[in-house]
């Protein structure tokens, strides 16, 4: 990504964005050809999306204008990971090339629609729909025609639903680990003043009910909820307001445009309480900002795995290398991860299908619901899967601060804290 010069121009980068943050080893030849051979169902059959040789994937993601930020670094980790696949592991099943069908939604329900409408019969599943917005827009249509999508979205709502393949821990799981981390070990304590600042939307909604949850747990009240609409121009009021109730510590549930926004107002009125934020509110430019001390000083991130560039991690070494040798132009980025595992995720479950023998959308969603475990090699945590009502989504988080010598920005300071009373909260 382009560097920006100025606090200005990186806020109108940001402006309009709205996020939401073991791999299938290699197998030579002649395995691959031994478990073609041994395959439930034989060599699948040619299916749309499917020509014998040949696997298409769909990406729904903004290509262009202002939340191309987000999604340009999340389709490269896409298209890495599947250059990595089609190169070195000769496709899936040792035979079958992967070729992405990448489409610009522009961040736009009715444009998504419209695109997934026209290439649903050219793709055997989605390996890509960025955006909580553009997934509600489409779930239903995804049931009538039972495709599978993996959502560039951490929302709890998807873990039940049969026709998404969600990874990561959910928005509420971190806000839960993260709430507990504060109050136990991060400065905190029964008597904090907790409160929260959210998106008044779904989005929102999910980090306060893992607050709520976690305090309820703790038995802390909470001290002030307050909200704001996505995009907001000005955040005096909001501010004001948790300053006025003296939070200690505020759960910010935002995307990077309102948490520099947001922030700013804070630093600018002299409110320094401990901000704990979940995934979506970060984006490595801030390190560019002007507003990098304060966030040095107040800024918690939670989010999930391990520090960018910990090659003790066996996923990340490889991460860094595929990285490199696919995206040598690619910088460092928290999305570039996401959509690495995305893709990560969506080859465990072709090649599932693809021992079974259909790669058909039926078939793909029968490959997905007899998967046991999703594997990331430490990246993320391991996702126990199944059937809908089986999925049990990973419960830990890990706890990031602010440090520009980071190739991120982010430093370590706890990895994989689970509250006690994680595996307690029920999607």
């Amino acid at each position: 990504m382009h560097k920006r010069q100025t606090w200005l121009r990186l806020l109108a980068a940001f402006a309009a964005v709205a996020l939401v943050a073991t791999a299938c080893g290699g197998r030579d030849d002649d395995d691959a050809a031994g478990d073609d051979e041994a395959a439930e169902g034989g060599a699948p059959e040619t299916v749309p999306g499917f020509d014998g040789e040949t696997i298409r994937l769909g990406v729904l993601t903004p290509t262009s204008g202002l939340v191309a930020i987000i999604g340009e670094p999340l389709t490269n980790g896409n298209r890495a990971y599947w250059d990595y696949v089609n190169e070195e592991l000769g496709g899936v099943g040792g035979q079958y090339q992967v070729e992405l069908v990448v489409e610009d939604s522009a961040y736009d329900a009715p444009t998504a629609v419209q695109k997934y409408n026209e290439i649903k019969g050219d793709v055997v599943m989605f390996n890509q729909l960025l955006g909580t917005p553009i997934v509600n827009a489409l779930l239903e249509q995804l049931v009538a025609d039972n495709i599978v999508a993996q959502p560039a979205s951490l929302d709890s709502f998807w873990v039940r639903e049969a026709n998404l393949l969600p990874i990561g821990a959910p928005y509420q799981i971190q806000a839960i680990n993260g709430v507990d981390w504060y109050v136990n070990e991060g400065g905190g304590s029964t008597d904090s003043a907790i409160c929260t600042l959210r998106q008044d939307d779904p989005y929102g909604e999910a980090g306060q009910e893992g607050v709520d949850f976690a305090l309820e747990e703790l038995g802390i009240e909470l001290t002030e909820e307050v909200t704001f609409p996505v995009g907001n121009p000005d955040f005096t009021t909001q501010i004001t307001q948790l300053q006025g109730a003296g939070c200690e510590m505020v759960w910010l549930t935002s995307t990077p445009t309102d948490t520099g926004s947001a922030l700013g107002k804070a630093a600018e009125l002299g409110y320094q309480p401990r901000w704990m934020a979940q995934s979506p509110t970060w984006i490595g430019l801030f390190v560019e900002s002007p507003l990098l001390p304060y966030l040095q000083a107040n800024f918690t991130w939670v989010s999930e795995g391990p520090e960018y560039g910990d090659e003790s991690v066996p996923g990340m070494s490889e991460l860094l290398r595929i990285q490199e040798t696919y995206t040598p132009d690619q910088e460092p980025d928290i999305y570039f991860n996401f959509g690495y595992n995305e893709a990560k995720a969506v080859h465990q479950v072709l090649e599932q299908a693809v021992e079974m023998g259909d790669l058909s959308h039926d078939g793909i969603v029968e490959a997905m619901n007899s998967i046991d475990e999703l594997e990331f090699e430490g990246l993320l945590g391991e996702y126990g899967w199944g059937a809908p009502d089986d999925r049990n989504p990973p419960r830990a988080n890990s706890i990031f601060e602010v440090d520009p010598n980071k190739p991120i920005g982010l430093g370590l300071i706890v990895a994989e804290h689970q509250a006690p009373f994680a595996e307690d909260f029920e999607f």
